[in-house]
Parts: structure tokens; C-alpha cells; sequence
């Protein structure tokens, strides 16, 4: 079966990202006194930014009655806000290298394009406003659109409903972090395929076994190109 659909992640995937992201959470950790190394945050940028700060605070907060109030909602508005404050006025916001190539010839392969990302909506609007992709993709879920964000499947499965794809081996799922792996994964995705623009090496993303790892997201053509035009026609 041809590959009817692929969800891209957004910052270090088809997004370029020198670590604004990792910067913008450790700055608002710092910002409530946790003193969190790059190193230690850039794991965990894929998951939905509450709970990457709660896995945080579980290392660097002994009390656990602190994390068990608001903290995290004010950590996490000190990061959105920062965040917010960045892709508004940076003059740095740009598409990752053939990434818009790449949109455009799935569409001429009649394959949908989704985005997904470890973004509140808020941020992941004004991203996509900028650089002028509302025409260029199906859709768009944030993770605060669904009540559990990766490595759950949630944020997959919306998007198969929204767009009518009945099932995940009709899908292919591109990240460039171990949580966008598993979300794959979890899926049942026919392809989960790792690229290196981002956060992990390639060393880094193989003991997560994606189906493949790529270092240009032009590479992810191929792939899909092999399903959908491997299919044979009818007599």
C-alpha cells in the first residue's frame, strides 16, 4: 500500500533551530533557580514541553510536593512566552534545507503532509504564519491539542482522523529526536524514519531502531517514492 500521508516534526526537523529551543527551556529553569546543563535539556525537547520540565524537576527538585503544585504551568509559561518573544521577532526563522522542495513534490505525489510538534499551539502558529506554510501543508496538531503528547500516538491518530487515513501502515512519521521515534512507533507506522538536522546524531537515534535514518529530509522522498509508485496498476 502506498504511503498516503507523512508527519513531520517542526523545531530541527523541517524547522532550523541552532538550540533556540534548549536555550529558551533552560533560561526559563533558571529562571525559577534550576541550574539545568544544554546537554541534559536537548533529550528531551520532543516531548510536550510540561512534561519534559516535570521529568526535569523530578532530577533537580527534591521536594516533590513543589512539583506536585503550579510550578511546571509557570515554568512552562515562562518558556512559551520566551518563545513567543523569539519566532516573532527573529530574523533566524527559516526552513531547514529542502524542506520546502520536499513539500512540494509530495504534493505532486498527491501524499498529505502533516506537521506535528512537542509545541504548545500558540507557539507552533506563529511559526507556521511566518514562514508562510498554511497553504503549503494538510495540518497542523500541537501537543496541547490532545490530552497525552508524545511519545503517545495521540497527535498521529488526530491527524489520520482529521485527514481520513484509515490506517498508520498508510503513514510515515519524520523527526529528528528518540520521542518522535517512539511516537512512530507507537503509531504502527510503516516508516519511522530519524533525520540528524537536529538534536540526535545518527549514533544517537540507531538504538531507537527507526525504520531509517536520513541526514537531508530531501532523502525522504525516496522512501515514499518507492511505496507510491511500486504499486502495481490494475489491468
Amino acid at each position: 500500500m502506498p504511503i498516503e500521508l507523512v508527519v513531520f516534526d517542526m523545531a530541527g526537523t523541517t524547522v532550523k533551530d541552532k538550540n533556540y529551543v534548549g536555550i529558551a527551556f533552560q533560561e526559563a529553569m533558571m529562571s525559577y533557580g534550576y541550574t539545568v546543563a544544554l546537554e541534559d535539556v536537548n533529550p528531551l525537547m520532543g516531548y510536550e514541553k510540561p512534561l519534559a520540565i516535570r521529568m526535569m524537576l523530578d532530577v533537580f527538585e527534591s521536594d516533590k510536593n513543589l512539583i506536585a503544585g503550579d510550578l511546571i504551568g509557570r515554568i512552562h509559561h515562562d518558556f512559551v512566552e520566551r518563545m513567543i518573544r523569539f519566532y516573532r521577532t527573529t530574523d533566524e526563522l527559516a526552513p531547514l534545507p529542502h524542506v520546502e522542495e520536499t513539500f512540494a513534490r509530495l504534493r505532486e505525489m498527491d501524499v498529505k503532509i502533516a506537521l506535528n510538534t512537542g509545541f504548545s499551539r500558540d507557539i507552533a502558529d506563529i511559526i507556521l504564519f511566518r514562514l508562510g506554510w498554511e497553504d503549503k501543508i494538510d495540518l497542523l496538531v500541537a501537543s496541547d491539542e490532545v490530552s497525552q503528547g508524545r511519545p503517545y500516538p495521540e497527535m498521529i491518530q488526530k491527524i489520520m482522523r482529521e485527514l481520513q487515513v484509515a490506517s498508520p501502515e498508510l503513514v510515515a512519521k519524520v523527526g529528528d529526536t528518540e520521542v518522535d521515534v517512539n511516537e512512530g512507533r507507537n503509531a504502527g507506522c510503516k516508516y519511522v524514519i530519524g533525520v540528524t538536522t537536529g538534536a540526535f546524531t545518527r549514533e544517537e537515534l540507531e538504538p531507537y531502531h527507526p525504520t531509517h535514518i536520513v541526514d537531508n529530509i530531501s532523502e525522504v522522498l525516496a522512501i515514499i517514492e518507492s511505496e507510491v509508485y511500486s504499486t502495481p496498476k490494475s489491468a
